[in-house]
């Protein structure tokens, strides 16, 4: 009789285990860890421009922003830069969403970031950019570039010739072309030259710094300035 309840017993147990799929008790769906996973950004969207929100006065509006739900995350991080000005703020939510006031006719990236009250890990949701709406703006300046490579703080293993790449982007999709500033002085001031491509040949040296910055412009001669780039040369 024993073993006979003993058997019932094991049977109940595994049914116990394998009726909620889906459920926090699945442990498929459950890290161990505890750690957060990254976010996914829904909205302000990528590379676009935002016509979305409340316009406070001519010169701000505020912006809902939303994300996905991640993984083991208690509470999330908003990060959003002003790239006219390199200015970031940030706004903490227990929730997927958060209101933000920004600078109208200003392009902005994003960023969240998933924190879990279990542990000091977190997670960062991929970068988007958006261009918040201006009253009366038919043409947006292009996005501020950002570079590729060399990425910003690399080191490099040896001098020689190298070519920069950065990627470009404009809500209104009418780039023409870029020009490249570049030296050894944190503000470089020497040009590369003009291309329409989105990478462009130099030369370095070893134990050298070097400094980079790109201007893009667009077909209605509207331009914008990256940031300052800067990799070091073994």
């Amino acid at each position: 009789m024993n073993r006979i309840v003993k058997i019932l017993a094991a049977v109940l147990t595994i049914g116990t285990l394998t009726s909620c799929p889906g459920g926090k008790d699945n442990p498929d769906d459950i890290d161990p860890s505890g750690v957060p996973s990254a976010a996914t950004l829904v909205f302000p969207d990528n590379n676009m421009e935002c016509t979305e929100g409340t316009v406070i006065n001519d010169t701000q509006s505020t912006i809902l922003f939303e994300w996905e739900n991640a993984a083991n995350a208690d509470s999330y991080e908003v990060n959003v830069t002003n790239l006219n000005t390199n200015s970031s703020s940030t706004m903490n939510s227990n929730t997927n969403e958060v209101s933000v006031t920004v600078e109208r006719n200003t392009p902005y990236s994003w960023f969240v970031v998933s924190k879990s009250d279990g542990t000091n890990a977190t997670a960062n949701s991929d970068t988007w950019r958006f261009y918040n709406q201006g009253e009366g703006v038919s043409n947006y300046a292009p996005f501020p570039a950002s570079a590729v490579s060399p990425t910003r703080g690399q080191t490099l293993g040896s001098a020689g010739n190298i070519n920069l790449e950065w990627q470009g982007n404009d809500v209104d999709n009418d780039l023409v072309e870029f020009e490249v500033l570049f030296g050894t002085n944190n503000n470089p001031t020497t040009s590369l030259g003009v291309t329409a491509q989105s990478s462009i040949g130099t030369s370095t040296n070893s134990g050298q710094t070097y400094y980079w910055r790109v201007i893009s412009k667009d077909a209605t001669g509207n331009t914008s300035q990256s940031e300052i780039f800067d990799f070091k040369v073994q």
